[in-house]
């Protein structure tokens, strides 16, 4: 039975039917109506931010942590561009998310009217799809396409446009329980044949490598994975969006590959015979120069849903286009279906005898001292104090890279940072949104001096919701990852990259209503981090001072091949 409402009372009304349960906005005039229903009902959360770009990283780390669809709400013009950046750091990472804006009113829409701005031309280069409603009357059925297109295939955010006099026209309600889109139609199963082949290249393969990307936490296929290469006993590197894929605890895991990879994992990739993409897409901080990637022969077999990103920086030999989960089910079922299928065992002692071998490199080693505090020490102990089993969400910079090279991961979604577009700002709001979509869990925002101020009025968000991540600065003074290519690239020009006024940032959080700890000696910090952590009900800024001079190693410089890593500054 359809019955009829404001446009405004539809879009919410929709909302509680998607099954979502929390919305994190700010209004402003376009999307007042939208808002008076919000105050109306009662099935889902709004969470106000203080800025709108924390909205959309606050649903995009709900969406990462939960598997379901992140939900963003800002106002037209100003509300919609400040989104712009949330929406970018999304689409990079494929992300599902629908960010619903306000726009000015049919009439007025390319009128330079008040607070308007042309958000479908302005998103559509990062956004998997958009759309502008410009009649009440489907507003319902796009509500259903836009989480349909954000949350199938190869994920990303959508943005949906409302007109402010659309918002307020009176419709039906009338909420589709399916969809089909005949200009959508994503490929979930893999094709048999194809599978089939790249299982028979694996089992005959000398050298095996199983890559796996942030397809597999995205499509949910740890379990699967786990599974395929435990059975097949061969080494697995995981990215840095697909880091609590495979397990980091199991001796097959090297690590991860690429620009601050392992030594052990990038000599894999480099010098196997037979490499396995799973849901990766050859990026260039993961392979270096294409060209030196391209120089030893191998055979590559590429699984992803998405097939425009199959050989577009690699040439494949087996491509399979298909939902992850779904494609490594196949393969184990045709294993399945030959039990005595297995490795050649005499092949095999050879390649991890190599790859011990590059394992005693240790490359992860660091000199530890009492002079000052180490910032991968401060990991260590991190990991220590929660178990190695909190949601851990990063900023980005040499913080990030430490926590991914020195908190080893288990579980998927536990690891949140921004990877493709690699946005400073992300953490607190990140930490946000995992809190929302897990509210008993164990979370920890990793960040920098630098990063923490782009969304620090995020605070007040947190303690308005009483949410209590605690917060790991590791604060060594300087923008440090710039710092550190401007030492090995620039001759030590240090240009701009000294915070030479940094705020008291233990006041700073006290005047937020939270407790702030500053941590000056590495004898102090493991009793910092188990004091923040017991103080369950709070909110905990742990300003930690650590080692301006460290860098992170290992590095592989732009334009360098796998092989040529930079291992300290000796080697520079």
């Amino acid at each position: 039975m359809s019955l009829e409402m404001t446009g405004s009372d539809i879009l919410v009304r929709s909302l509680a039917d998607e099954g979502v349960e929390h919305v994190f906005g700010y209004p402003g005039g376009s999307v007042l109506y939208i808002y008076d229903a919000i105050y109306k009902q009662d099935k889902f959360k709004h969470v106000l931010v203080r800025h709108e770009q924390a909205a959309v990283h606050a649903a995009d780390a709900y969406a990462r942590s939960s598997g379901k669809v992140g939900v963003a709400l800002v106002t037209s013009g100003p509300g919609v561009t400040n989104a712009i950046t949330g929406l970018a750091t999304a689409y990079m990472d494929s992300i599902p998310l629908v960010l619903i804006s306000g726009q000015v009113s049919t009439h007025a829409i390319g009128s330079d009217a008040f607070q308007e701005c042309d958000a479908v031309g302005i998103t559509r280069p990062c956004v998997k799809h958009n759309f502008l409603v410009k009649d009440v009357k489907d507003l319902a059925v796009t509500i259903k396409k836009a989480f349909y297109i954000a949350s199938t295939g190869r994920p990303g955010p959508v943005l949906v446009d409302i007109p402010k006099d659309v918002s307020m026209q009176a419709g039906l309600y009338d909420y589709p329980k399916e969809i089909e889109m005949r200009s959508y139609k994503p490929i979930d199963k893999g094709h048999t044949g194809q599978i089939r082949k790249a299982v028979q290249m694996m089992l005959q393969a000398e050298r095996p490598l199983v890559y796996a990307g942030g397809g597999v936490i995205l499509s949910d296929s740890a379990p699967e994975l786990n599974q395929l290469v435990d059975r097949l006993d061969i080494p697995c590197v995981t990215t840095l969006q697909g880091l609590g894929g495979y397990r980091a605890s199991s001796e097959r895991h090297l690590g991860m590959p690429g620009m601050h990879g392992t030594y052990e994992a990038n000599m894999a990739m480099q010098n196997c015979d037979v490499l396995v993409a799973i849901g990766a897409r050859f990026d260039d901080r993961v392979i270096g120069n294409p060209d030196h990637f391209s120089r030893v022969p191998r055979k590559i077999i590429h699984i992803d849903i998405d097939p425009s990103s199959i050989s577009k920086r690699v040439k494949v030999d087996i491509p399979i286009v298909g939902n992850v989960r779904d494609v490594l089910q196949e393969m184990l079922a045709q294993l399945d279906a030959a039990p005595n299928a297995s490795t050649n065992p005499q092949a095999m002692a050879s390649w991890w005898k190599q790859i011990n071998e590059w394992r005693k490199k240790d490359c992860l080693k660091y000199e530890e001292t009492d002079q000052v505090i180490k910032p991968q020490y401060v990991i260590e102990k991190l990991w220590e104090v929660t178990k190695g089993d909190a949601f851990v969400a990063s900023d980005v910079g040499q913080h990030q890279m430490w926590a991914a090279q020195y908190y080893p991961f288990d579980k998927p979604r536990r690891w949140l940072n921004s990877g493709g577009l690699g946005t400073m700002g992300v953490g607190l709001p990140y930490a946000m949104g995992v809190q929302m979509a897990n509210p008993d869990a164990t979370v920890a925002c990793i960040t920098g001096e630098g990063s923490i101020q782009m969304n620090i009025q995020e605070l007040a968000t947190c303690k308005q919701y009483n949410l209590t991540p605690k917060i790991i600065m590791l604060n060594n003074g300087v923008l440090g990852m710039v710092r550190q290519w401007q030492r090995l690239d620039y001759e030590s020009r240090y240009s701009e990259t000294y915070v030479a006024s940094l705020p008291d940032f233990n006041k700073l959080a006290e005047a937020y209503g939270h407790v702030g700890i500053k941590v000056e000696k590495a004898v102090d910090v493991e009793g910092a981090l188990r004091e923040a952590f017991s103080m369950k009900d709070k909110l905990v800024f742990l300003n930690i001072l650590t080692d301006s001079t460290e860098n992170v190693w290992p590095m592989v410089k732009a334009g360098k091949g796998l092989t040529e890593m930079v291992m300290s500054l000796e080697d520079k």
